[in-house]
């Protein structure tokens, strides 16, 4: 079993242990705006059970993604709206 997983958070490399979800990832970056709403206010993780929509980011080139319903593989690329 790897001991890291290693993904890339707006283009910068962060390593995590296996089972972090993807939002607890991005919070360990330092980033708390995940997205930006309609009217530009920042978003971020709120109900941490897919059910708020806020924490989306996109995963692999997919927007939208809810990222506290998605466990870190290796090789991710994740962008926000940072």
């Amino acid at each position: 079993m790897r001991s890291q997983v290693n993904i890339r958070i707006n283009g910068r490399p962060l390593s995590v242990a296996p089972g972090t979800t993807l939002a607890a990832a991005v919070a360990l970056a330092g980033i708390a705006r995940f997205r930006n709403s309609n009217l530009g206010e920042p978003r971020g993780p709120l109900c941490g059970m897919g059910v708020c929509y806020e924490c989306r980011v996109t995963l692999n080139g997919e927007p939208h993604q809810r990222s506290c319903l998605v466990v870190c593989a290796e090789g991710m690329e994740v962008r926000t709206d940072e």
